[in-house]
């Protein structure tokens, strides 16, 4: 294979790594490699496979068996266990079939059936279900075939001139199949070109992607490179030649915002935005204000554009049949303080319930136009994709991988505009076949396969005091049960220790204020002073670019500052406990109040109190009479944020395992306070287990309490299980009997 320089793809084929693994190995590294360039495929699209002689389990025989990418998964991450096998023989006597079922006039039911069949060709008992796609692979007679969705083969296949095109761009090398839903039929028209076209390496399909072959595993990968870059070239010189960036889409209509400015924009909008789009089930954001979206955005042709919708279907699963775009008229202002954003959101705001209307009809009027007689419920009506010229775009999913995705779709989208209107005129697919892709019946039952949402789901629950203790074990409980996580803390290096910790298990990233928010994962780690009020609102700003919103929040943050043996503690001291146990506590609801109200969704707002807050203590009088405070604060917010907000309180005993308000020379004092014995020289955990000891001793339950036991408590209150409790304090103290209420 020649050496290639590529501008458009990435060559990241290594013969020494190739050269350790079995025939499936190298399939396997074919696909992550092509998937790991999102120029070839997008995430979870497109699929690879390879005809490879296997031992038959039963008769010893050597049998030919497809090894093809199975339903769902992706290209970049996929291992063995992500792909379907099965006997190539038994996959093509289903032809027979399909062709009975069909001549009767039955073909929508065969193309259905035969998903169902493919079971029946399962070699060695693979589990992994069968994608759609898998007869496109059996049917090309060749030993290894590339599927992808390279967004400049699909501006091609987008094109008016599709046809036209693919003959002036490849020749002979590439031939053109018009739309057909993936399947069986695809998969025969495939084959019929292969036959009569013997030449052809390649197929254009319409308004779809590419897909090509070769018996050479390593001639197939650069084959899917040599032909992406030569789709990609060609559009590349007609761009220029038409004037490149200064006339993409017509040229530009309006003007960015500066960047700051769309942020506070965005952080203003998005969480009265997320109230409106998640009429039906909660929604997780993903703002983008890139160059190049904006370019898009701002254009001239954007209204046409955006209007047409989505081509390949890949695309429009995630975006919907078209995103909504927000006609405003050009701004000329030069000046942008606050009382102009807060006008121009007002007047957004305005404009955005009036155009959510008219989308939740355009959707209406899509379905009834299209369904059939056995179609599935008409889903969400709500767009996914958003965009406002001058600020960008705002995508929304179950979660935030989701959003992050249909984001990667419609960025897909419109590189595929960019490209057909570049080479020719872009084109949508057919909305009835959109329809038919969309509700689907195998879509439908895949979806309903598909477990039951966790408790927590859809929820972003802010944690603050997450860097250590109760903070910490509260993110990693609740993220468990599938909330995403904001960790704060007044250290920025302690609250991203932790978000990195949730992320290294879940994945995605956790982002980074001031950067990268828009590219968090579960979890994001932010700094915050909660007791002044201008940080507070800066961090609740954040989480709105990182997830559009928020749903609860706990508060685990505190501070304990001992009295003397006079008990006397410095008016300072006094001052500053009672600073961060109680007002910083206030300052975080009222702050926040601010935010729920805007989103109209329903929350909870949980804070950490104490058992000290009903038994007086000797040495502890700022601590104890702070908690008490707090105590009653629960009540007041309960009080002042009804009926949107639930507020209440966990009351824990002493927490010394883990705890930040525990360090190795306050736990040495309080075991020479107790004549406890130990030495100087003992190590940390050993005296923490005896401090532990001691107070567990204390309790009715005779068991230290952990922070593990604490955040069970914020569990149960974040959650429904206890949708009708607020203004109440729930003690985790073991059962600490001098704070029985009396």
């Amino acid at each position: 294979m020649p050496e290639i320089t590529y501008k458009f793809v990435s060559n990241l084929w290594n013969d020494a790594e190739v050269s350790a693994l079995d025939p499936v190995g190298r399939l396997i590294y074919r696909s992550n490699k092509l998937g790991t360039d999102q120029r070839i495929t997008n995430t979870g699209g497109g699929n690879t496979s390879a005809k490879i002689f296997e031992k038959d389990p039963l008769t010893g025989e050597a049998v030919e068996v497809l090894w093809v990418k199975g339903s769902g998964g992706d290209l970049r991450t996929s291992l063995r266990e992500n792909f379907s096998s099965l006997y190539q023989g038994k996959l093509l006597s289903l032809q027979t079939v399909y062709a009975q079922r069909a001549d009767k006039g039955l073909k929508s039911a065969a193309e259905d059936e035969m998903v169902g069949m493919y079971n029946h060709t399962t070699f060695n008992l693979n589990p992994r279900a069968s994608s759609i796609d898998t007869p496109l692979h059996s049917f090309i007679p060749s030993k290894h075939v590339d599927h992808t969705h390279p967004n400049a083969a699909i501006s091609i296949a987008a094109s008016a001139r599709c046809v036209e095109l693919t003959q002036e761009i490849f020749g002979a090398e590439v031939a053109y199949v018009p739309w057909i839903r993936p399947g069986f039929e695809l998969g025969l028209a495939m084959q019929t070109i292969c036959q009569n076209n013997p030449q052809a390496r390649g197929i254009m399909m319409g308004q779809h992607g590419l897909i090509n072959w070769d018996d050479n595993e390593k001639a197939c990968y650069f084959r899917s490179l040599n032909l992406i870059e030569k789709a990609a070239q060609f559009i590349d010189a007609k761009y220029t030649a038409k004037g490149g960036d200064a006339t993409a889409f017509g040229g530009a209509l309006h003007s960015s915002l500066p960047e700051q400015v769309r942020g506070r924009v965005f952080s203003k909008l998005l969480p009265w935005l997320r109230g409106q789009v998640s009429q039906k089930k909660r929604l997780v954001g993903t703002v983008q204000d890139d160059e190049k979206i904006l370019r898009f955005v701002n254009s001239q042709d954007a209204p046409r554009l955006a209007e047409l919708g989505t081509s390949c279907p890949d695309h429009f699963l995630r975006t919907k049949i078209k995103p909504l775009y927000m006609r405003l008229a050009p701004t000329t202002v030069t000046t942008f303080d606050d009382a102009w954003v807060d006008t121009f959101v007002g007047a957004l705001k305005k404009d955005l319930i009036q155009s959510l209307e008219q989308y939740r009809k355009d959707y209406a009027d899509y379905y009834n136009r299209c369904k059939r007689s056995n179609s599935p419920a008409m889903r969400d009506p709500n767009p996914t994709v958003i965009l406002i010229p001058g600020v960008g775009m705002v995508a929304w999913g179950k979660d935030k991988s989701e959003s992050r995705v249909t984001a990667e779709f419609y960025n897909c989208a419109v590189e595929v505009m960019r490209g057909a209107e570049a080479i020719d005129r872009y084109i949508a697919l057919p909305q009835q076949e959109a329809f038919d892709i969309e509700y689907w019946l195998l879509e439908e039952a895949k979806l309903k396969r598909m477990p039951a949402e966790k408790e927590l789901a859809r929820q972003v629950v802010i944690v603050i005091g997450a860097g250590s203790g109760i903070g910490k074990e509260v993110a990693h409980r609740l993220v468990k049960e599938g909330a995403h996580i904001v960790c704060v803390d007044m250290k920025a290096e302690s609250a991203q220790a932790t978000a990195k910790e949730i992320s290294d298990k879940y994945g995605m990233g956790i982002g980074v204020a001031g950067t990268g928010l828009s590219n968090c994962g579960p979890a994001l780690g932010l700094a915050c002073d909660i007791t002044n009020r201008a940080s507070v609102r800066s961090m609740l700003d954040q989480v709105a670019l990182a997830y559009g919103g928020f749903d609860s929040i706990c508060i685990t943050a505190g501070v304990f500052w001992p009295s003397d043996m006079t008990g006397h503690i410095p008016d300072e001291k006094w001052a500053f406990t009672f600073n961060v146990n109680v007002t910083g506590s206030y300052i975080v609801g009222d702050e926040a109040a601010k935010t729920w109200k805007d989103q109209g969704l329903t929350g909870s707002l949980v804070l950490t109190t104490s058992a000290n807050a009903v038994v007086a203590k000797k040495g502890s009088i700022a601590y104890d009479c702070s908690k008490a405070a707090a105590n009653h604060l629960v009540r007041e917010l309960a009080m002042e944020l009804a009926p949107i907000v639930r507020v209440n309180g966990v009351a824990p005993a002493t927490v010394v395992q883990g705890s930040a308000m525990f360090p190795r020379d306050r736990v040495i004092g309080s075991l020479a306070k107790y004549n406890i014995p130990f030495t100087e020289d003992e190590a940390t955990d050993s005296l923490v287990s005896k401090l532990a000891k001691f107070y567990a001793d204390r309790t009715l339950t005779k068991a230290p309490i952990t922070p593990a036991d604490q955040a069970e408590a914020f569990f149960l209150l974040i959650t429904q299980r206890l949708s009708k409790t607020t203004g109440q304090i729930i003690t985790v103290d073991g059962g600490l009997h001098e704070a029985f209420l009396r």
